[in-house]
């Protein structure tokens, strides 16, 4: 059995901001090519980047006001591809091209004809304006419309004079998605942070402007009114700026937030009880209570690092409240230095952060300790919260001493507190009944309370401002990371990755004979990616179907080529599904495919090993392909063929793209063209693995992919160039050779159920 495999790859220079604006599509390719899943990480959020690799966000209403009209503006978590409204609002591009972030995951979950139907509209009309808003069939999503809206685009770094620019047109696109809702008399409309992320519009200012864009509006809309504006992002960074600019901008109507309400509370609380540290914007109070009870924004809890969520006190009690599904989320969750964030499930925190607290027998266990408690409140201050609820870490069973831990956190906080600049409530909840814990830190606070300076003995962090601190403490470093069951897939798909991000020079070269499938939609598609300094070039010759993009600067050509590997990977997609639809119609039953490594130790694995070792080559793995539908095929041709000669064992060459689609739906020339076509235009084989060597000379990466099959030749004929049928047997135009035949040992076939996919072999070269 195999294990898993991960590769990271660190990015850098352009390839950051390469990733940044096709993140989705290059996600796709990954899967589709090598099956690999990618995570991409430090990149920048915004929709489609911060959506890889998660899990669909459960919907969540986080915030609701209803303005002087009757309409409602409500705050949501939630993933705009399942959200139930009337219309959900993609941020699209001029040209409808729907390849990355949100676009491309509203495209795909809405199926094909969101595309086509885009595709359609600007072949009529031309591209859209920055500004525009247009109206279109929902296709398979579960809402009734989805309106591409246009927002602003502007540089990494930008003017002030260009996001001066920016917020009109912003502004305007706003407008024009209201101007729809009123004109097809929606009720609802979900609209994301559009501009946000790869558009690179400021977040908050984008909130802002969103925000008072839809007042406005409304404060002077006469006509049909809709129920409910909701603003919908499934990234906690845009979730929390929308709820603070619906708050800020309606602050007269809203009722107060818990943290304003736990900060009063927590004042007069310590009048009477318990000491509360104000230092600069970061407060932080003592209080009594259960953990699990807290409404802060954040609560932190205390587990084993076997994730087991049912050991421990307060994991207990948490686990109790929040259901089983927290469980099966830590489980799956990512590690980052000492904390694991999950949802709060169930209950009505934003987030919790699981922590691994060590023994105090442990090497540099203060330290560590110490180190915990500060990335929990610096990851709480990266994911905009304003409040956080402490346990007393380590006082159970970990062998630390209760005035120790009382000293270790306080003084975290403070040491936070010197370089956050932003509010942030903190909070020591010390279990009810734990006087002598509660004891202790309530001495440490009142000690710190006496030092003017509030200093520490701790190391400070650097003294660098609060977005460095993120960078370097919290944020991980832009990377891809990729994760299959199979190593070679994940070293193949490095090497390719690595060859396109880093090594291109102005000029990208793609060979797949799917190209020729390319129809007027992807034709219009490429004309549009062609743009000032980027060209694109198709060719064929020698039956090799290529797309070579050149240009400058090479990130846009990297980018551009990313963006034909996206299509090439929808185009095979829709391939295969055709395929196997009509392959259902001929069998009257669904295909059923079935891939079994074979253990090395096995008669089927050793008996191969000889011919492939005579060829140069060892083999890595053997794959056993049991596919009945194919079978059934393969067998009612032989009866149409009335095929008396012996099948042949006879091997063909392919890229690692391929072999799902073999695996699938057999064999198509497509797959594998030979270097010389020289006996037609079918389907090549050859009876020997050196053989194909021969005939599939160009290396294809660093592993060679193989497919074994039994293949039906019947009677043949001396093929040559040009053929696309075996010729005429007499005079019977109807009656013709089963197929074609080279030099010894290579035959050539029109059909491809008259082969049968038995084994595909995975090689190196000796």
């Amino acid at each position: 059995m195999e294990t898993e495999s991960k590769r990271d790859i660190t990015l850098y220079g352009d390839s950051v901001n390469i990733v940044r604006q096709c993140g989705s599509a290059l996600s796709d390719v990954l899967q589709s090519k090598f099956g690999c899943v990618a995570i991409i990480e430090g990149v920048g959020s915004g929709p489609g980047l911060a959506q890889q690799g998660r899990p669909t966000v459960a919907p969540e209403k986080r915030l609701a006001v209803v303005l002087r009209s009757g309409v409602e503006v409500s705050v949501w978590k939630a993933d705009l591809t399942n959200f139930q409204v009337d219309a959900v609002v993609n941020a699209a591009n001029v040209n409808l091209l729907h390849y990355g972030g949100l676009a491309l995951a509203l495209s795909n979950a809405g199926g094909p004809q969101i595309q086509k139907w885009s595709n359609d509209y600007t072949s009529r009309n031309g591209s859209l304006q920055t500004g525009d808003a247009i109206v279109a069939d929902a296709g398979l999503l579960p809402c009734n419309k989805i309106i591409h809206a246009v927002g602003p685009q502007i540089s990494r770094q930008p003017t002030v004079y260009e996001v001066d620019v920016a917020e009109k047109l912003l502004m305007k696109a706003i407008k024009s998605i209201l101007d729809k809702v009123r004109e097809h008399r929606l009720q609802s409309v979900a609209i994301p942070a559009i501009s946000s992320g790869i558009f690179n519009y400021p977040l908050p200012q984008c909130a802002n402007n969103i925000v008072t864009a839809v007042k406005r509006y409304y404060e002077n809309s006469s006509g049909p009114l809709p129920k409910a504006i909701m603003l919908v992002n499934n990234d906690e960074p845009s979730v929390t700026e929308m709820e603070r600019a619906v708050r800020t901008l309606s602050a007269p109507h809203m009722p107060p937030s818990y943290s304003q309400s736990a900060a009063s509370n927590s004042r007069s609380y310590a009048k009477t009880s318990s000491p509360t540290l104000q230092m600069g914007t970061v407060s932080l109070t003592l209080k009594r209570g259960k953990i699990e009870d807290q409404q802060t924004d954040v609560i932190v809890n205390t587990t084993t690092k076997d994730r087991d969520l049912s050991q421990g006190e307060i994991s207990k009690a948490l686990l109790q409240k929040a259901g089983p599904t927290m469980q099966q989320e830590i489980r799956g969750a990512t590690l980052r230095r000492h904390v694991i964030t999950t949802g709060s499930h169930r209950l009505q925190w934003k987030n919790v952060y699981h922590t691994f607290p060590p023994y105090r027998q442990e090497s540099k266990s203060q330290e560590i300790l110490s180190k915990l408690v500060l990335e929990c409140l610096w990851l709480a201050g990266v994911d905009r919260h304003q409040s956080i609820s402490f346990p007393a870490i380590g006082t159970r069973g970990l062998g630390f001493s209760k005035r120790e831990v009382a000293q270790i956190m306080s003084d975290a906080v403070v040491e936070f507190a010197k370089n956050f600049l932003d509010k942030m409530e903190v909070y020591f909840v010390i279990y009810p009944k734990d006087d002598e814990t509660f004891k202790a830190f309530e001495e440490q606070l009142r000690t710190l309370q006496q030092k003017p300076s509030h200093s520490s003995s701790a190391v400070a962090p650097p003294a660098y401002g609060f977005r460095e601190v993120l960078h370097h403490s919290i944020s991980p470093s832009p990377r891809i990371s990729l994760t299959s069951s199979c190593e070679e897939a994940t070293r193949e798909a490095e090497r390719w990755l690595s060859g396109l991000l880093f090594k291109s020079s102005g000029c990208v070269s793609i060979h797949n004979n799917f190209i020729l499938h390319f129809g007027e939609r992807e034709h219009q598609q490429l004309s549009r990616l062609s743009k000032e300094g980027v060209s694109i070039e198709e060719s064929f010759a020698e039956g090799r179907a290529g797309i070579t993009v050149r240009g400058n600067p090479s990130p846009d050509v990297v980018v551009a080529a990313l963006q034909v590997e996206a299509m090439l990977c929808n185009v095979q997609r829709e391939f295969i599904q055709e395929e196997e639809d009509a392959m259902n119609v001929m069998t009257t039953r669904n295909v059923t495919l079935e891939r079994k490594m074979l253990p090395q130790s096995s008669q089927e694995f050793s008996g191969r090993s000889t011919s492939f070792k005579t060829a140069g080559l060892r083999i890595l793995k053997v794959e056993k392909v049991e596919n009945s539908t194919l079978s059934m095929l393969f067998d009612m041709k032989k009866t149409q063929l009335k095929c008396s000669t012996p099948l042949q064992t006879m091997f063909q060459r392919i890229p690692a793209q391929f072999r799902e689609i073999v695996s699938h739906v057999g064999f198509h020339a497509e797959c594998a063209p030979p270097e010389d076509p020289a006996y037609g235009e079918g389907i090549y084989f050859a009876d020997s693995v050196k053989k194909a060597m021969e005939v599939w000379r160009k290396p294809h990466g660093e592993y060679l992919h193989f497919v074994e099959a039994e293949v039906m030749t019947g009677k043949s004929f001396a093929g040559k160039p040009g053929f696309i049928l075996p010729p005429p047997v007499g005079t019977d135009p109807l009656d013709r050779y089963d197929s074609v035949s080279g030099r010894p040992g290579i035959a050539v076939i029109f059909s491809g159920y008259q082969a049968l996919p038995k084994y595909i072999i995975t090689c190196e070269v000796v």
